[in-house]
């Protein structure tokens, strides 16, 4: 993959810009690659230069990558100002119920339909996907579609004000557990351990809930990149995410290796 700046805005002129509509709600999803399909979504606050980056590693591992636009200006460089601005946005939206412990976010319903859509366009035994951040635990959502297979939580950071809750009601959860031990499946999660957005305590909830099925790894916070964009520098202000603006691109590197694990882990489920 051709090297690109992370600190200009990404053009995503390699990706097919497509209007989809579902569920009666249409949104664009940028769409690229070939195999099996992974739905990419973004984190906080929108499709980021790291996050196409993201995509475009998923995509040359040999997948079709999903990559849907749920908030903010895609391809930008996070700046203060603006991104603190689709942050306040979303916090109010009732699609993503920033602030709703073990309730389901709306959006998610949506998301489920897109997997089933990825699915039947590009076959193969199912669809993966990664959710960061905001859209951290909608991967774990979308399992209540029989064609998710491959989930991963990367610093699932909501609901936002209570770091002992998941965003998964617990009857879903329950269902969640079962499909796993039926299918003989397993969820991959990621944080930072200084993360003040994504604490141990939520990962201590989703263990309890899932048992061996969900296999967590923390990252030491000394493995974070320390040069990253103006809103992750003053905002997030912790180490927090994991394989996009706080991932170092150098081998050898803990945030390397996790990204590695994602992409294998999509292999073994979607080959």
């Amino acid at each position: 993959m051709p090297h690109r700046s992370m600190n200009v805005d990404d053009p995503l002129e390699d990706f097919t810009r497509r209007q989809i509509d579902l569920e009666g709600v249409t949104k664009v999803v940028h769409v690229a690659g070939a195999g099996p399909a992974v739905i990419v979504m973004p984190e906080m606050p929108g499709i980021s230069p790291h996050v196409a980056r993201f995509a475009r590693w998923v995509r040359d591992a040999g997948f079709t990558v999903y990559l849907p636009s749920l908030f903010g200006r895609d391809g930008a460089v996070p700046t203060v100002d603006e991104g603190t601005a689709v942050l306040r946005r979303a916090c109010v939206s009732a699609e993503f119920r920033a602030f709703a412990a073990d309730e389901q976010s709306p959006v998610t319903v949506w998301l489920r339909s897109l997997a089933r859509l990825a699915h039947a366009e590009c076959g193969g035994p199912g669809v993966g996907a990664i959710g960061m951040c905001f859209t951290g635990n909608f991967a774990l959502t979308m399992m209540l579609e029989p064609a998710m297979l491959a989930p991963v939580l990367s610093q699932p950071s909501l609901p936002l004000d209570d770091p002992d809750a998941t965003a998964s009601p617990a009857d879903e959860l329950a269902a969640v557990r079962k499909r796993l031990d039926n299918d003989d499946l397993t969820v991959l999660a990621y944080r930072f351990r200084g993360d003040r957005f994504c604490r141990a305590q939520r990962f201590a909830a989703y263990a309890e809930a899932l048992g061996d099925r969900f296999i967590a790894r923390e990252l030491p916070d000394e493995a974070a990149n320390p040069a990253t964009s103006p809103f992750f520098e003053h905002v997030i202000g912790s180490p927090h995410s994991v394989v996009t603006a706080h991932l170092i691109d150098d081998a050898g590197q803990p945030t390397i290796a996790a990204r590695d694990e994602i992409l294998a882990f999509f292999a073994h489920r979607l080959s």
